[in-house]
C-alpha cells in the first residue's frame, strides 16, 4: 500500500514538474520572440528618428530643403555613438499630434522633437535625461495690450495639438478661447491675419518669429518649465538603447559640448 502510495506521489510531482517545464519553456519562449530594438537598429544598419521640420532651431529645412537644427544634431551624436557614423541616420517628419503615435507603433526608434517630459507622457513611453529647458510664453501682435496671461481671458489663443501649452493654457486661464493648430506656420499666420489674439508655446520657438518679423513681439515672462528630452518605448527591450541615449547626452552634457550645440543654434 505504502509502495503504490509513494508510486502516485512520484507520478504526481513528474507532471507537476513536467507541466511546469514546459510553461517555462513557454514563457522563455515568449520572452524571447520580443527583438531587443538596439540589436534591431544594428542589424538594419541605420537609426529611425522622428523630428520636427518647422520649428527653428530644433528642426527644421534650411535653405536648401536639408533638415538641420540642435534636435537633429543630437540625433547625428547618437547614431555615431552606435555606428561610429552619425551619418547612418533617416530622419523621420513627425508633429506634436502623431510623435507619440510614430514612436509607440515603431515607424522610429527614438523621437527628438522639443518633446517636454510630464507625468502623462511617461505612462506612455521612456524619456532620456534633459537635454534642454525651454519656457511657455506669449507672441502677440506688436500693438498688442496683451501683457500676461491673465489678460487671454475670453480671447481667442492658438495652440499647437498636442503640445503641453495647450493643457496648461486650459488649466491656467479656463476662460480662454482655445484654437488648435496643427503646424507652428499655421497658426503664426492665423495671428497675423487677426483670427487669434496670442500663441503660446515655448519661448526657443516663438523667438525666431520675433526675430524675423517686427509686427509681431514675444513676451518676456515665462509661465513654465518645459525639460526636452529623447523618447524611447517602454519595455525591456528597449533598455538598451535608452542607455545608449542617455550616455550620449551625459556625454555632450559632461564634455560641454552640450553649452557649443547651444551656441550654434542661437540659444545661449
Amino acid at each position: 500500500m505504502k509502495k503504490r502510495v509513494l508510486v502516485i506521489i512520484a507520478i504526481v510531482i513528474a507532471v507537476i514538474l513536467t507541466a511546469g517545464f514546459y510553461l517555462w519553456d513557454g514563457y522563455e519562449g515568449r520572452q524571447l520572440e520580443m527583438p531587443d530594438s538596439y540589436q534591431a537598429i544594428l542589424d538594419r544598419g541605420y537609426l529611425i528618428a522622428g523630428v520636427k521640420t518647422d520649428t527653428k532651431p530644433f528642426g527644421f529645412k534650411d535653405k536648401d530643403g536639408k533638415l538641420t537644427g540642435l534636435d537633429i544634431d543630437i540625433a547625428k551624436a547618437i547614431a555615431k555613438a552606435i555606428f561610429r557614423n552619425e551619418n547612418r541616420l533617416k530622419l523621420v517628419s513627425v508633429t506634436p499630434s502623431d510623435r507619440l503615435i510614430k514612436l509607440t507603433t515603431g515607424e522610429v526608434d527614438i523621437v527628438i522633437a522639443t518633446m517636454t517630459v510630464t507625468p502623462q507622457r511617461m505612462d506612455l513611453i521612456d524619456f532620456s535625461h534633459s537635454y534642454f529647458i525651454a519656457g511657455q510664453t506669449l507672441l502677440v501682435p506688436q500693438k498688442s495690450k496683451i501683457t500676461s496671461l491673465a489678460d487671454l481671458a475670453g480671447e481667442d489663443v492658438g495652440v499647437i495639438f498636442g503640445t503641453t501649452a495647450e493643457k496648461n493654457l486650459r488649466t491656467l486661464v479656463p476662460t480662454a478661447k482655445v484654437l488648435g493648430y496643427r503646424t507652428y506656420d499655421e497658426a503664426y499666420e492665423a495671428l497675423k491675419n487677426g483670427t487669434i489674439k496670442a500663441i503660446t508655446s515655448d519661448d526657443t520657438i516663438l523667438r525666431n518669429y520675433a526675430l524675423n518679423d517686427k509686427s509681431v513681439k514675444m513676451l518676456n515672462k515665462r509661465y513654465s518649465k518645459e525639460p526636452y528630452a529623447v523618447g524611447v518605448r517602454k519595455g525591456k527591450e528597449n533598455k538598451m538603447l535608452l542607455e545608449r541615449v542617455n550616455f550620449v547626452i551625459k556625454t555632450l552634457i559632461v564634455n560641454n559640448s552640450i553649452n557649443r550645440l547651444y551656441a550654434k543654434w542661437g540659444l545661449r
